[in-house]
């Protein structure tokens, strides 16, 4: 099998031209609230430059230019012992810098990558830090970039913490780098370090405390096994199946996106509990990640964890039975449950009662977002072909959404239990809604 081998890794610094200065960032409940958790692991593939002459020198000046705009990437988790067993934590803008390795894979070529029906295992070795959480790389580098040779091909991969930034400030700093990397002195949008806090957290209450952290049972040194692939759903397709959802359902709120999602969570369903009786009271659960950058609102920019998870679980027997657009109304209505004053609510009720999410299997959840711009991220040597993500966070049922090459399509990394994967690629009703 094709390996990665690691070249040379080094710390990449601000250049010195601190274009947003900031010393010291409070972390909030949202940021908080992800700290066991895994990172953030996205990387997009792109065909060989027209010459590859100083590439990885060129990407080292350009990231540490595009630091001069993210001081925060480039610092360092910090804590602080407190009496009572408890701990605060900061982000500390001390310039420490970003972790940057340089790998080749010279046996691999970019079809090795796309051609194969499902995702090849090499793709986690275009991902560093592999295996560790938010917690477990406090005091290192908030963000690590992995720059990973092809044959034919160029693939750059991030991993960031995920108590510091979500998936919003993710694609705005790729897109930045892009941009400084293409020739620019500066950047579209400027990111804002001003945290949002909820109103019973008043100045002199930050940063907060937390209880240490409880370890989680230690993972399986082999974990299941599981597969992954990208399912591509054109704007056509998902237009059709909008109109379907809204149709069955007698309604016209149900958005592309709740479509899919209705479709897919079925679809699993039905495939995983396939000659399972389901009368047994059998629960599907159903997970998403809810934004509140205009809940809130927030400013344009603004950077760090700006989100909430929504869970809700549907009999399993109710989900399979009926239409997809009986699933896209509970999804809807989910969704619609979430207004401003819920979600603050939510997280002033987080303040007064802190509860860290833990790792699991949710059985089904959706992440990510086909509004990144991710095929916007042009180095100076073209646009992306493709994108993907490492392992964290891997779980059976996990659904990574990113949007597709063309206008209006959206793209889903599926990672299920083999034997479910394959029952969805022989299942007529989920492969008809399928392109190719």
């Amino acid at each position: 099998m094709a390996k990665v081998e690691a070249i040379s890794s080094c710390i990449i610094r601000m250049a010195g031209n601190n274009a947003n200065p900031i010393s010291r960032l409070d972390l909030t409940p949202c940021d908080l609230q992800l700290l066991p958790l895994d990172p953030i692991q996205k990387g997009i593939l792109f065909h060989n430059p027209l010459s590859k002459l100083n590439l990885i020198d060129h990407l080292k000046t350009s990231l540490s230019r595009t630091l001069d705009f993210f001081p925060p990437l480039a610092g360092r988790l910090a804590t602080t012992a407190h009496a009572h067993a408890t701990f605060s934590l900061f982000l500390d803008c001390n310039n420490a810098g970003v972790e940057f390795v340089h790998a080749v894979a010279a046996a691999t070529s970019v079809a090795d990558i796309l051609e194969p029906k499902w995702i090849p295992e090499i793709v986690a070795s275009f991902f560093p830090h592999n295996g560790l959480s938010n917690w477990d790389v406090v005091s290192k580098p908030v963000l690590v970039a992995q720059v990973t040779e092809l044959v034919d091909g160029v693939f750059i991969g991030c991993t960031a913490n995920h108590a510091v930034i979500d998936g919003v400030s993710f694609w705005h700093f790729f897109n930045s780098w892009s941009e400084i990397s293409r020739g620019s002195d500066t950047i579209s949008k400027t990111p804002v370090f001003k945290p949002w806090f909820p109103s019973n957290v008043p100045d002199d209450k930050r940063p907060l405390r937390l209880p240490w952290l409880e370890q989680d049972p230690p993972l399986s040194s082999v974990p299941p096994p599981r597969l992954e692939r990208v399912f591509h759903f054109s704007k056509q397709t998902l237009s059709k199946l909008k109109a379907r959802a809204n149709s069955e359902a007698a309604t016209d709120k149900i958005s592309s996106l709740q479509a899919l999602s209705a479709h897919l969570w079925r679809s699993i369903s039905r495939c995983r509990y396939s000659g399972m009786s389901l009368d047994d009271g059998r629960e599907a659960p159903f997970g998403i990640i809810v934004g509140l950058r205009t809940r809130i609102p927030l400013p344009e920019g603004y950077f760090g964890n700006a989100l909430v998870s929504a869970k809700m679980t549907m009999s399993a027997a109710e989900l399979v039975q009926k239409g997809v657009g009986h699933a896209a109304v509970r999804i809807n209505e989910l969704v619609a449950q979430h207004t401003k004053e819920k979600v603050i609510k939510v997280i002033e009720d987080w303040v007064v009662s802190p509860t860290l999410l833990r790792r699991g299997n949710y059985a089904f959840v959706m992440a990510s977002s086909p509004r990144h711009n991710v095929y916007g991220n042009d180095f100076g040597w073209g646009k992306p072909i493709a994108v993907r993500s490492g392992p964290a966070t891997k779980i059976d049922g996990k659904m990574t959404l990113f949007p597709a090459a063309e206008a209006g399509g959206i793209d889903v990394e599926v990672c299920l239990a083999p034997e479910t994967l394959r029952a969805i690629e022989d299942d007529a009703q989920f492969m008809e809604v399928f392109t190719v």
